[in-house]
């Protein structure tokens, strides 16, 4: 199968009628016990994810159950007009990921947060020529981000890459399991819904996102201001990683091909700059990121 932005490889198995997933992640790069761990409570939790049908943690191999081959960004590039009901699914399983008590895994902490905000300064500004204030950035996100915790306390389990490439459809649009999960962290509930709305992958609409954005306050119950502040803020912070990584997998890990994703997510990371709730973050990339790049969704890359 393709591979993804990390060192992991999948291939397909067949014995006879029998059909299974390999991962094989190989160390020092990769540690598939995070994997085997969030698999488990997933699993224990009523959240569809792969059967665990062998592992050798050691060498980084585990063999999975095969959940089939109907991708949600590829069953949607094929049957577009069942967009609003297989998002609507995708939001449901959120809520009911949402409802339990979080799992045992780490907080998304303010520290964890600036690391990944600092990919961005460390690759990408490089990357255009630009000197940059690197600490003003930090301290621009501060505020931002301050405000954010006390809300995410006791928090929810956040996937941090749920995305229509991670999901499949299994059978009918409602029945859906989960891949790439590995990174799961205790945080806010916003974080995983801007990773699926606003993702950096697939187009998704701003009325589609508008729709599905009010599909989950109202079936989570939440304030629908602060929320919104809140969905802009980490969808700020996460797509100014992503622009980071992905200018990283190219440079580090010559994988040049995420490049044609920058223009999406930098139009979407201004987006979420312009809300109230980003203002100093904002007042930064006025300073530091030229007009003409920000114009060009992010400029031009030497791929």
């Amino acid at each position: 199968m393709p591979g993804d932005a990390s060192f992991r490889r999948y291939e397909r198995l067949s014995l006879g009628d029998a059909r299974a997933m390999l991962m094989d992640a190989p160390p020092p790069q990769e540690d598939v016990g995070p994997f085997l761990r969030v698999a488990r409570w997933l699993d224990a939790n009523g959240i569809r994810v792969p059967e665990i049908l062998a592992e050798d943690e050691a060498r980084g191999l585990i063999l999975l159950e095969d959940l089939g081959k109907a991708r949600m960004r590829d069953y949607l590039d094929q049957w577009p007009d069942d967009e609003v009901e297989v998002y609507r699914a995708a939001v449901d399983t959120l809520v009911r990921l949402h409802q339990l008590p979080p799992g045992p895994f780490l907080d998304y902490s303010m520290s964890e947060y600036q690391r990944e905000l600092g990919l961005f300064t460390e690759w990408y500004c490089p990357a255009q020529g630009l000197q940059v204030d690197v600490e003003g950035y930090k301290a621009a996100w501060l505020p931002v981000l301050g405000s954010v915790l006390p809300r995410q306390r006791s928090g929810v389990t956040v996937l941090r890459d749920y995305h229509a490439e991670n999901i499949m459809l299994m059978g009918t649009l409602q029945k859906q399991g989960l891949l790439d999960f590995q990174d799961a962290l205790v945080g806010h509930p916003a974080y995983d819904l801007v990773s699926l709305l606003q993702d950096a992958r697939r187009d998704v609409s701003q009325e589609i996102e508008a729709v599905m954005f009010d599909h989950y306050r109202e079936q989570a119950g939440v304030d629908g201001a602060e929320f919104l502040a809140d969905y802009a803020r980490l969808g700020a912070q996460r797509n100014a990683k992503i622009v980071g990584i992905f200018v990283r997998l190219w440079r580090r890990d010559g994988k040049p091909r995420y490049l044609e994703m920058i223009p999406r997510v930098w139009k979407l990371l201004e987006r979420d700059l312009s809300h109230p709730a980003l203002a100093p973050v904002a007042d930064w990339f006025d300073r530091n990121i030229p007009r003409t790049l920000r114009e060009a969704s992010g400029g031009s890359f030497d791929a």
